[in-house]
């Protein structure tokens, strides 16, 4: 019985021992935790980044309404010079590529068979008028002669007829003579329009004829040049009743180029739509004085249609895109950054109206969007400075 005793003693023994120890590690373990701890929360926090940025205001301004189109220039006349009499070309007076100016002589025909022509015709005019003289003076004598009935009046009358038959010859003699003239003077072909002339197509030597395929050389008139655009047909009525106000300026500017733009009148409105492509086509003119615009040449053209005064513009820089829309960023009072959703308007010179969400004289940011979230601390890199003025 002793036995049985001490063999169930000593395991209660071990339990015991064990479960001590376990609370023993158990205290010590949360009294390290909670010193930990507390020493963490005694670290104060880092202050967080401030993000460097660009800003401008909001200023109001007087912003013209445009629009926005890709154009080509063409060119106000493009005349195909071809002869309009046969003959053999004597002497070339242009150069390709010269600029040329109207009436200044282009082309010389040799003009002697129409020079022989021309003398043969003044020849013919001058015997008939001879004859027609004294075909009218017979008449007038058989017209006295039949009064005295001296003559019968089929004579008098077949005088009378022969008098007003050569006035006609002599009329077609005239007409002839003249058209001699003209050909003549179309052995010389001066130039019909200022321009600048293209490849010529002939040498000296060559036969031409009026009925030629190719012409002898084209001339481009390129002042004043027209420039063609299109804009979206659901334009089209507010284009029209600015049509009906006043003249409309064109811009053109050449792409790629930093230099001022250059200014048209729209001078036409097509009157139909292109159906494949849901615009319709405009065309302005430019006098081009410095030759700036080339026929061929591609266009950026903004298209005035009106001024709206007193709006809300900002940089363009300032608005961003998101999945909620436009917004900027507007530098708080205590340095802080803060999204505000805005309605934006048309652009122009690098400044977008804002129709809704911003105030004159509300500072946006322009650059260091990147790294910008709502409420991030602002250290601006530059003044800030009412739109138009701000460093880019």
């Amino acid at each position: 019985m002793m036995d049985h005793v001490i063999k169930n003693d000593r395991p209660a023994k071990f339990r015991f021992a064990t479960g001590f120890f376990l609370a023993i590690f158990t205290l010590v373990l949360g009294t390290a935790l909670a010193i930990t701890g507390c020493s963490e929360k005694e670290k104060p926090k880092p202050p967080r980044p401030t993000v460097p940025v660009k800003t401008a205001q909001a200023v109001q301004k007087d912003v013209p309404v445009q629009l926005f189109a890709n154009g080509a220039v063409e060119a106000r006349q493009v005349v195909n010079i071809k002869s309009r009499v046969e003959g053999q070309v004597m002497e070339i007076h242009i150069r390709e590529g010269q600029e040329i100016t109207k009436g200044q002589a282009m082309v010389s025909i040799d003009d002697r068979p129409y020079q022989a022509l021309l003398e043969a015709a003044a020849a013919n005019l001058s015997r008939d008028r001879i004859r027609w003289e004294k075909a009218k003076k017979d008449s007038v004598r058989y017209s006295e002669l039949l009064r005295k009935d001296y003559v019968t009046r089929a004579q008098a009358e077949q005088v009378q007829a022969d008098a007003e038959s050569l006035e006609a010859v002599v009329r077609a003699d005239e007409a002839a003579l003249d058209n001699a003239k003209l050909n003549v003077s179309f052995c010389n072909i001066p130039a019909p329009v200022s321009g600048r002339a293209g490849d010529i197509l002939i040498d000296v030597g060559n036969m031409v004829r009026p009925g030629d395929a190719n012409p002898m050389v084209v001339i481009h008139q390129i002042q004043p040049v027209y420039v063609r655009f299109s804009i979206p047909e659901n334009r089209l009525q507010e284009v029209r009743a600015q049509m009906q106000k006043h003249d409309l300026t064109a811009l053109a500017t050449p792409p790629g180029e930093q230099s001022e733009a250059m200014e048209g009148k729209l001078t036409f409105l097509d009157n139909t739509i292109n159906r494949g492509t849901g615009t319709i086509a405009l065309k302005a003119v430019f006098d081009n004085p410095d030759k700036r615009l080339w026929p061929g040449q591609f266009v950026d053209v903004l298209l005035i249609l009106e001024s709206r005064p007193g709006v809300v513009v900002v940089p363009s820089a300032a608005v961003q895109t998101g999945q909620d829309g436009n917004y900027v960023f507007v530098v708080k009072p205590d340095s802080t950054a803060e999204l505000r959703p805005v309605t934006t308007g048309n652009q122009t010179n690098g400044d977008i109206v804002v129709e809704k969400g911003l105030a004159v004289g509300e500072t946006v940011v322009t650059d260091g969007h990147v790294m910008l979230r709502p409420g991030a601390k602002i250290a601006v890199k530059n003044n800030p400075q009412p739109n138009g003025d701000a460093p880019k």
